[in-house]
């Protein structure tokens, strides 16, 4: 399993589609330990990008503070598991979070309407 969580620094960002980098954990399904961990950083956004550039690399989680539905929906078509309201923590720390069950999620801190020009757009 590879655990993709956007960040800013040292921290997940509160919006998967405005970090600067993503950190990827690899995990070993069967102890649930992570294997390794690598930062990259993501391709232009665009709506559908991340999704289709996270499915290449074997993303089968993102972890993220905020996403809009179509974001979600479009992960969710391609088998990647969304998990948003994370908390601007450390990558490792959320990842290992979510590996024990105990990742604390609320509401995503990201808001959208209907609006193309983007003036809907709402992140804490």
């Amino acid at each position: 399993m590879i655990i993709a969580i956007p960040t800013n620094g040292n921290l997940l960002s509160q919006h998967f589609g405005r970090c600067r980098t993503y950190t990827f954990f690899d995990v070993d399904t069967e102890s649930g330990n992570i294997e390794s961990e690598r930062t990259e950083v993501p391709p232009a956004h665009q709506p559908g990008v991340l999704p289709a550039w996270i499915a290449e690399v074997g993303g089968s989680v993102v972890i993220t503070g905020g996403m809009g539905p179509r974001a979600i929906q479009l992960f969710e078509q391609r088998g990647i598991q969304v998990v948003i309201g994370a908390p601007s923590v450390s990558p490792r720390e959320a990842a290992e979070a979510f590996l024990a069950g105990d990742l604390q999620t609320g509401d995503s801190s990201c808001s959208h309407s209907d609006d193309e020009n983007g003036a809907g757009h709402h992140c804490r």
